[in-house]
């Protein structure tokens, strides 16, 4: 029963510290994932405060454009 143990035994022990590596592996990437997903949530929300200010400027351009007799009111 000990040569069974003798070889068992130090394979458990390599899956038990693969596994660890993967935990850790599994955090870091979880955290990176929060940190991207926190990144493009800042880009929507510039994109959405930009869109509406472009959205403005076809409004601002036909007043302009109306004050200065360019186009037919």
């Amino acid at each position: 029963m000990s040569e069974v143990t003798d070889i068992v035994v130090p394979m458990l022990q390599k899956i038990q510290h693969q596994l660890g590596r993967l935990e850790a592996d599994m955090s870091n990437i979880k955290e990176d994932m929060h940190l991207i997903k926190v990144r493009v949530t800042g880009l929507e929300e510039n994109m959405a405060g930009m869109n509406r200010r472009m959205d403005k400027f076809e409004v601002r351009l036909d007043r302009i454009e109306r004050r200065l007799d360019l186009v037919e009111a």
